[in-house]
C-alpha cells in the first residue's frame, strides 16, 4: 500500500514491463450467487437514458459506461498522478517523443467472445482523427497504427512525453470494431454494449440499472454477480446510505463526519481524496466583458473563499491562486505562491476595474456606452446554489455588481459550458500532474462559441500559454518541466483565466454493511469513487462479502 500523500512525476520516455493491473483473484474468492452492489447516482437526473454509444455527441447517456468500456491505461493517483498499464501492457517513446509504441495485453476478450487486438484500439484511437467532434477526449495525436496483432504505434507532430494521460482518459475508451465500424455513430444509441469491462448490460429500466458480472473478465473475478445504479437526489441519498438501502455513492456531505460517520464508525465511511485541482470559477474569455483581464481579477479579487469553505464544513480547503494543492504538489508550486489564499480586496478589485476603463452602474458593468449583466451557471444537481449565492452576494455587496444565478441539471450544465454558453461557471479544474491541470488552456481546444468543445470551455487564447504547453509536451526533464509549470502558475495568478475557490476532492459515501475491504484516504492503491474507470473496478475486485 502506498501512502495517499507521496508524490512523483513520470513525465519522461516510459517502458513499463509486465502488468501492474488488477491481480487474478480477489481475496473474496469470486461471485457469491446474488450478491449485489448498489450504487446511488446524486448528478444524473431522476431517470436514465439508455443510450451506451460513449463517443457518440449526445449529452444524456447512460451512467457508468467505465465499468462496460476501459481505456488502455490509467492514472494512479495513490503514485503522484503516474500512467500506468491496463489494457495496454508497456509502452516506450522514440524519435524523441514524438511516436508511441504500444503492446497489448493478449489475454483480454469482448463480452461476446471475441478476442481484443491491435485492429480494435487502432479502430478506437482513430475515431477522434477521422469525426473531431468525438475528439471528447481532447486528443494530441495525428495517426494510429497496427503493427502487430497486439501493437500499434501513435505519432505526434510535436514532442508529446507529457501527454501520456489521454490514454488513460475514460473519455477514450476502447471499442469493439466488429461491432462499431457498421453503426451511423452520430445516431447510433448502442443499447447492447459489449466491451472489455468486468460487466455486461442484463437490465435496463428508467430509474434502475442492472449489470451483470462477466465470468471472463481478464483482470479476475469479481466477488458480486450484479452491479445495481439507481438515480437519487443529494438529500435523499443521506436517508438511503443511513438505512442502508444503498452500498455507495459520490457526493459532498456538508457535516458528514457528524450526520453519519459517528452514527457507526465502522460501516458509516465518509471519504475525502485530494485530486490535485480545484472548483473554480472559469471565465468565458471568448466574449466581452471576461475578455477583459482587469474584469476578471476584479471578481477574483472579490470571491469569499473562506466563506464558502465554512458553508461547506471544509474549513482550510480554500484554493491558492495556482489551482494546485499545494498537498500533492509542493515541490512544482512557485513559492512566491505557497500558503497563499486570495483574500477579499474590494479597494483592489476597483481599482483593476478603473484601470480597465470600467464602471459599475444599477448592477451592470458598464463601458463604452455597453452594458453588461453577468450570470454564473453551476450544476444544481451537485447542489452548488448555496455556494454560487455566496459569491453573487459576495460581488454585489464589494462592487455593487448583480450578477444572476443560472443554475441548471447536469445535461444542461454541460451542454452550455461546452458550447460557451456562458458569462462564468464553476467548473472542476484539475488533472493528472501539472502539464494535466493546465493543459485545457492551450488553444489546440479551442472552439468557437456556439461549437462544442472538449477542454477549453474558458475559450482561452494566449500565445504565451501556447508556447510554455507546448514546451512541456516536448521535454522529459523534470527541473525543466517545474520551470514551465512555474511560468504557467504565473499566467493563471497574472491574467486569471480561471479563478480557483477551494480545493477539490473525490466524495465518497459508503455503508460497509454488506461489503467490506474498502480503501482508506491516508492509505490506498486505489480511489474508491465511482467514474474513475479502472480505480472504480480495482476497488469491486478488492471488496468482500461481510461475513465471508
Amino acid at each position: 500500500m502506498r501512502s495517499r500523500w507521496r508524490v512523483l512525476m513520470v513525465v519522461g520516455a516510459i517502458l513499463v514491463a509486465g502488468c501492474s493491473g488488477p491481480a487474478a483473484q480477489p481475496a473474496g474468492g469470486g461471485a457469491a450467487a446474488g450478491a449485489s452492489i448498489v450504487y446511488a447516482k446524486t448528478d444524473g437526473g431522476t431517470t436514465f437514458v439508455r443510450n451506451y454509444n460513449v463517443m457518440g455527441p449526445a449529452t444524456d447517456k447512460a451512467p457508468n459506461m467505465e465499468l462496460v468500456y476501459e481505456p488502455l491505461m490509467r492514472v494512479d493517483y495513490s503514485d503522484g498522478g503516474v500512467v500506468k498499464p491496463w489494457l495496454a501492457e508497456s509502452w516506450v517513446f522514440g524519435e524523441q517523443g514524438k511516436l508511441l509504441t504500444i503492446k497489448l495485453r493478449s489475454d483480454v476478450t469482448w463480452s461476446d467472445g471475441q478476442k481484443f487486438t491491435a485492429d480494435d484500439v487502432a479502430y478506437s484511437l482513430g475515431l477522434p482523427i477521422e469525426k473531431p467532434d468525438f475528439s471528447i477526449a481532447g486528443i494530441t495525436y495525428k495517426s494510429v497504427a497496427k503493427t502487430g496483432e497486439h501493437t500499434i504505434q501513435v505519432r505526434f507532430a510535436e514532442p508529446s512525453y507529457a501527454t501520456l494521460n489521454q490514454f488513460a482518459n475514460i473519455l477514450l475508451p476502447m471499442v469493439p470494431k466488429h461491432i462499431w465500424a457498421g453503426q451511423n455513430l452520430n445516431t447510433w444509441t448502442n443499447p447492447d454494449p459489449v466491451g472489455t469491462g468486468p460487466f455486461t448490460l442484463k437490465e435496463f429500466k428508467p430509474q434502475q440499472i442492472t449489470l451483470q458480472a462477466r465470468t471472463d473478465y481478464w483482470g479476475g473475478k469479481l466477488p458480486m454477480s450484479t452491479y445495481k445504479i439507481i438515480p437519487t437526489s443529494a438529500d435523499a441519498l443521506k436517508a438511503q446510505l443511513l438505512k442502508g438501502d444503498i452500498d455507495w455513492a459520490s457526493a459532498s456531505w456538508p457535516n458528514g463526519e457528524k450526520e453519519y460517520v459517528a452514527k457507526d464508525p465502522d460501516k458509516h465511511l465518509y471519504q475525502l481524496y485530494s485530486n490535485g485541482g480545484a472548483m473554480s470559477v472559469l471565465f468565458n474569455t471568448g466574449k466581452a466583458p471576461f475578455n477583459d483581464e482587469h474584469v476578471r481579477r476584479a471578481l477574483a479579487l472579490t470571491i469569499d473563499r473562506t466563506a464558502v469553505v465554512t458553508t461547506l464544513q471544509r474549513p482550510g480547503t480554500e484554493a491558492g491562486p495556482t489551482g494546485l494543492s499545494e498537498q500533492l504538489f509542493a515541490d512544482w508550486l512557485d513559492p512566491a505562491y505557497k500558503g497563499k489564499v486570495q483574500k477579499v480586496d474590494a479597494d483592489a478589485a476597483k481599482a483593476e476595474l478603473a484601470k480597465g476603463g470600467w464602471a459599475v452602474d444599477n448592477g451592470a458593468l458598464v463601458k463604452d456606452g455597453k452594458r453588461y449583466q453577468p450570470s454564473i451557471l453551476f450544476n444544481s444537481d451537485w447542489g452548488w446554489g448555496n455556494y454560487a449565492d455566496i459569491l453573487i452576494n459576495t460581488w454585489k455587496q464589494n462592487l455593487g455588481l448583480q450578477v444572476k444565478s443560472a443554475g441548471q441539471p447536469s445535461a444542461g450544465y454541460y451542454d452550455k459550458q461546452n458550447l460557451g454558453q456562458f458569462d462564468l461557471v464553476a467548473a472542476s479544474t484539475g488533472g493528472s500532474g501539472v502539464y494535466g491541470v493546465y493543459r485545457f488552456l492551450s488553444s489546440q481546444y479551442l472552439t468557437p462559441i456556439g461549437k462544442s468543445a472538449t477542454l477549453n470551455q474558458g475559450r482561452w487564447n494566449d500565445p504565451q500559454t501556447d508556447a510554455i504547453i507546448a514546451a512541456m509536451q516536448r521535454t522529459d526533464d523534470v527541473e525543466q518541466l517545474k520551470t514551465l509549470g512555474r511560468q504557467l502558475q504565473k499566467i493563471v495568478v497574472d491574467k486569471v483565466p480561471f479563478s480557483p475557490i477551494y480545493n477539490n476532492f473525490y466524495f465518497v459515501d459508503i455503508n460497509a454493511t454488506r461489503w467490506t475491504g474498502w480503501p482508506a484516504p491516508d492509505n490506498f492503491e486505489h480511489i474508491p469513487f465511482v467514474g474513475m474507470g479502472p480505480d472504480t473496478i480495482l476497488t469491486l475486485l478488492k471488496l468482500q462479502r461481510r461475513g465471508n
